[in-house]
């Protein structure tokens, strides 16, 4: 019997196999990401109607410089953005006064979709932007949905939630940020 072609394939094979079972076993959680401490991509995204008036009817993240900003890419269709909505509401009611804009991106979804979703978990304290063809999402290396962006005053990346959020996790990133505001000019 000749061995050497079995022995070849099997040699060929084993470091495929290796990164398949490394990738398999890899939760993408548990990959940090990338985006934290570089400047945030500017975007100018229109605000999903009705909730806008015709003259401020797009937002341009560049505008909100000097302003801590938190950005929750969601959809109606994302179980965990259904948990985790009412901790951004509670966290938008509490920052919001404070100096820290809220915003939400719909990722890969319709608006009606959307609206009746809102209506639905009983509204929001922040607008809803529209991301036509995920550029945004693309932008800030989504990887699914729900995910929250943390933007300080310089408009650099402060921190990225991949998942599901709660209220505590914001405020732990939010607060240092605010008391940079508030204390350190």
């Amino acid at each position: 019997m000749n061995w050497r072609p079995a022995l070849i394939a099997a040699l060929l094979a084993l470091p495929l196999i290796a990164l398949f079972a490394f990738g398999l076993g890899t939760d993408p959680r548990d990959i940090p990401p990338t985006i934290p401490g570089k400047p945030a991509p500017d975007f100018t995204l229109r605000i999903m109607p009705p909730e806008a008036e015709a003259d401020t009817s797009w937002v341009r993240l560049s505008d909100l410089r000097g302003q801590v900003v938190v950005l929750n890419f969601w959809a109606s269709w994302c179980v965990p953005c259904r948990i985790e909505h009412p901790e951004l509401v509670r966290a938008a009611r509490a920052y919001g006064n404070r100096g820290v804009v809220f915003y939400g991106i719909l990722h890969k979804d319709d608006p009606e979709s959307a609206r009746r979703w809102l209506e639905e978990m009983g509204g929001h304290d922040y607008p809803t932007l529209l991301d036509p063809g995920a550029r945004v999402a693309i932008d800030y290396g989504l990887r699914g949905v729900p995910e929250t962006v943390l933007i300080d005053r310089d408009g650099v990346v402060a921190h990225k939630w991949i998942g599901q959020i709660t209220f505590d996790m914001l405020a732990r990133e939010i607060e240092p940020l605010l008391a940079n505001v508030t204390g350190g000019e």
